[in-house]
């Protein structure tokens, strides 16, 4: 059942995604509306592409400049319903970590990278002089 659900709810906002640039706008923001129901119905997640088209307090699809209006501030890009007035913030650079001021700084140091580079590094100096005086 949970597969069945799964292929459905893409195949419901495929449909919507048809329908927003046709005659019947209001069409795709039904479609949105059942494929929610039948998530939560079956417990079946929605994709992160599919989160992303819809508004989550009132289902409308988001078209770009019709039901939905994007603006860039701080950092975030801030989607406001022009159904409902909701806005949705997100982060524009993830991998970021703030600083203390608030701004972004360099991307998120990993503990593999650390790792990487010692061991790209090649024998020292010291190891070269054993072996020679050895032989």
């Amino acid at each position: 059942m949970v597969r069945i659900a799964g292929e459905r709810i893409a195949d419901l906002f495929a449909l919507a995604e048809k329908e927003a640039g046709g005659s019947h706008p209001e069409l795709a923001s039904r479609y949105v509306a059942l494929a929610r129901k039948i998530g939560m119905r079956y417990n079946v997640r929605l994709l992160p592409e599919y989160r992303e088209l819809y508004c989550r307090r009132c289902s409308v699809f988001w078209i770009e400049g019709r039901t939905v209006r994007t603006r860039l501030r701080g950092g975030r890009r801030v989607r406001t319903c022009l159904a409902c007035g909701r806005p949705r913030r997100v982060p524009l650079h993830p991998n970021r970590v703030p600083t203390e001021e608030g701004l972004p700084a360099g991307p998120v140091a990993r503990h593999d990278a650390a790792v990487a580079e010692v061991e790209i590094e090649g024998p020292d100096e010291t190891d070269a002089d054993e072996e020679g005086e050895e032989g």
